[in-house]
C-alpha cells in the first residue's frame, strides 16, 4: 500500500527557485519536436507541489520561474524573426501569464484551481497579444499522447485541462491525505478520455486520393533572397512525381509570388499547363502585390482541371511581425530596419474553396493554430481541410513539428482530414483520429499521398465552441476560493494540504522554513 510523504522544499532559496526552473524545463519536454509528453505531467506536478500554502507574492514568482523556464528554450524560434519580440515575450509575456497563472490559485486550493487557471490562460494566449500567439501550449504534447480525443469533446483547451489535470493528480500522491481526490480526478480523466474516443466525430461520404507537394529547399531563406521563379518551377517538377491520380493536390503557401495580379500573370499560366497534365483540384498558395508599395494579399485558390480558378481565401489571421506590424508607428521608432516593409490586407470570407470535387476548407500557415478558423470553416460546410503553409524562413524545427501537433489536434477536434503541405517541411496528411498518415522531413522534396475521406457532420467542440470548458474553469477557480475561504484555519487544513511549510514571508519567491 502507498504511503503519503511530507513534500518539504529544500531551505536554500537557490535549490528552491531552481524546482520551478525544472518543472518548467520538464514541462517544455513535452513539447514538440522532443516530446516526451509525460515529463509535463511531472513538471506540472511538481508546480502544484510548490504552489500550494504560499503566499499570494511567493505563488507570483514561482510561476514566472516556470514560465521562464517553458519558453525560453520552446520559443527559441523567435530569435531570428524577431530579436526585439523574443526577448521582450521570454522575459516579460510568459513569466507574467505564468505568475498570475499561480497567484490565481488559492494557497490550499492548488489541485481544484490550477487546471482552471492555465485553461483561462490559454485562451487569453490564443487571443492576446496581437490576435493570439498560440505556440508552446500544454495541447501540442499530446499530438502524439493519450489524452488526443479529449479534443473531440472539447477542443483544445479541454487537452490542456487534462494534462494539467493529470499533473495535480499526480502530485496527489505524495501527499498526506489526498490519494480519494487524486483517483477521482485520474478517474474522471480516463472517463473524458474514454468518452473522446467514441463521441461523434462525423460521417464519411466517400473516398479520394489526395496529395501534398513539397519542392524542398534550405531552411532559413529569406524573402529577399529567394528565387520565386525557381521555386515555382521546383513545385512543379515535383508534383508531376506523383505516383497516380490525386483527386486533390495542395501546393504550399505563396509558393507564387506575382508583381501585380494573379489572373493575368505568367505564373498562372505555368499552373495551368501543370493541370492539364494533373487533372486534378488543384490548391495553390499565392501572393501577390498589386503594384503596391505598402501591402499584399495572401490567399489560396483552387485551379480545376480546365483551368478556371474555383474561389479564392484570403488569409485572416495573420503573422505578427511577419506579415504585419502591430503599432508600426510607434515600434518603428526602435526598429525600424528589423521591420517587414509592408503590411498582409487581411481577407473577411469564410475559410472555404468551393469546387467540384467537394467544399474544401483552407486554413492559411498561421491559422492552423486557431481553433476559430477551422470552426469557421466547418461551419461553411467544409468537408476536408487544408493547410497550405510556409516555415521555410524560420531557424529551428520548433514552428514546422508545432504546427504538425496543431493541424493534429484540428483534424481531431473537426472530424476531417487535414492535408498540410509547406515548400521546405514539414508537410503531412492527417486523419480524424489524429494519426499522421504521412508527414515528411525539413528540406526533402516529395510529394505525399493518402486515400482520404470527404465528410460530414460535426464534432462537440466543433458543436458547442469553448464556452463550457471555460465556464467550467472559472467555476473550478471560484470554487476553490471560497472554500479557501470559508475554513476556519486554512493554514493547518489538512485534506487538501501539500505538507510544504509556509515560510517566513512574502518576499522570498519559496520562503524558507527558518
Amino acid at each position: 500500500m502507498l504511503s503519503a510523504v511530507n513534500v518539504t522544499p529544500p531551505s536554500s532559496r537557490a535549490a528552491r527557485i531552481a524546482l520551478s526552473l525544472g518543472a518548467g524545463l520538464a514541462m517544455c519536454a513535452g513539447l514538440p519536436p522532443w516530446g516526451w509528453w509525460p515529463l509535463t505531467i511531472v513538471g506540472v506536478a511538481v508546480w502544484a507541489l510548490l504552489l500550494h500554502d504560499q503566499p499570494a507574492r511567493a505563488r507570483f514568482w514561482i510561476g514566472a520561474g516556470v514560465g521562464l523556464a517553458l519558453y525560453l528554450p520552446s520559443t527559441m524560434w523567435m530569435v531570428k524573426m524577431t530579436p526585439l519580440g523574443w526577448p521582450i515575450g521570454v522575459s516579460i509575456w510568459f513569466p507574467l501569464v505564468f505568475g498570475l497563472v499561480s497567484a490565481s490559485c488559492p494557497p490550499s486550493g492548488v489541485a481544484l484551481a490550477l487546471p482552471g487557471a492555465v485553461v483561462l490562460a490559454e485562451w487569453v494566449r490564443w487571443h492576446a497579444p496581437f490576435g493570439g500567439v498560440p505556440l508552446s501550449m500544454f495541447a501540442y504534447t499530446q499530438a502524439r499522447g493519450p489524452l488526443l480525443p479529449v479534443a473531440r469533446i472539447g477542443g483544445t483547451l479541454a487537452v490542456s485541462a487534462a494534462v494539467a489535470m493529470a499533473g495535480v493528480a499526480l502530485a496527489g500522491l505524495v501527499r498526506r491525505h489526498t490519494y480519494r481526490n487524486a483517483a477521482i480526478t485520474a478517474a474522471a480523466l480516463i472517463l473524458v478520455t474514454l468518452g473522446g474516443v467514441v463521441a461523434p466525430r462525423g460521417t464519411a461520404t466517400s473516398q479520394i486520393r489526395v496529395a501534398a507537394v513539397q519542392g524542398g529547399g534550405e531552411q532559413e531563406t529569406e524573402h529577399f533572397a529567394t528565387d520565386y521563379d525557381e521555386v515555382l518551377q521546383r513545385h512543379i517538377d515535383t508534383a508531376l512525381t506523383l505516383s497516380g491520380h490525386a483527386d486533390l493536390v495542395v501546393l504550399p503557401e505563396n509558393i507564387v509570388n506575382v508583381n501585380g495580379r494573379w489572373e493575368t500573370s505568367s505564373e498562372r499560366a505555368r499552373l495551368v499547363e501543370l493541370n492539364r497534365k494533373l487533372q486534378t483540384t488543384l490548391i495553390v498558395g499565392v501572393v501577390e502585390d498589386r503594384d503596391s508599395a505598402d501591402h499584399f494579399w495572401n490567399f489560396a485558390t483552387a485551379l480545376n482541371p480546365n483551368g478556371n480558378d474555383e474561389g479564392r481565401y484570403d488569409k485572416v489571421r495573420r503573422v505578427p511581425f511577419g506579415e504585419y506590424v502591430p503599432l508600426r508607428g510607434l515600434i518603428a521608432r526602435f526598429a525600424s530596419g528589423q521591420l517587414p516593409g509592408r503590411d498582409a490586407v487581411p481577407g473577411d470570407l469564410p475559410a472555404v474553396l468551393h469546387t467540384d470535387l467537394a467544399t474544401i476548407g483552407v486554413v492559411i500557415s498561421w491559422e492552423t493554430f486557431f481553433p476559430r478558423r477551422v470552426r469557421d470553416a466547418l461551419h461553411h460546410g467544409a468537408e476536408i481541410l487544408t493547410n497550405p503553409t510556409n516555415g521555410s524562413s524560420y531557424w529551428l524545427s520548433q514552428v514546422q513539428t508545432q504546427q504538425v501537433a496543431s493541424s493534429t489536434l484540428r483534424a481531431v477536434e473537426s472530424g476531417r482530414w487535414l492535408v498540410q503541405a509547406a515548400p521546405t517541411g514539414m508537410s503531412a496528411i492527417i486523419d480524424p483520429n489524429g494519426n499522421v498518415v504521412a508527414r515528411s522531413g525539413i528540406g526533402d522534396a516529395t510529394v505525399l499521398e493518402a486515400t482520404a475521406e470527404l465528410r460530414t457532420g460535426t464534432t462537440l467542440a466543433m458543436r458547442w465552441n469553448e464556452v463550457p470548458v471555460l465556464v467550467l474553469s472559472a467555476i473550478a477557480v471560484a470554487l476553490a476560493w471560497r472554500r479557501h475561504a470559508t475554513r476556519k484555519n486554512p493554514e493547518s487544513s489538512g485534506e487538501d494540504r501539500f505538507q510544504v511549510p509556509s515560510g517566513n514571508g512574502e518576499d522570498n519567491p519559496l520562503p524558507s522554513n527558518a
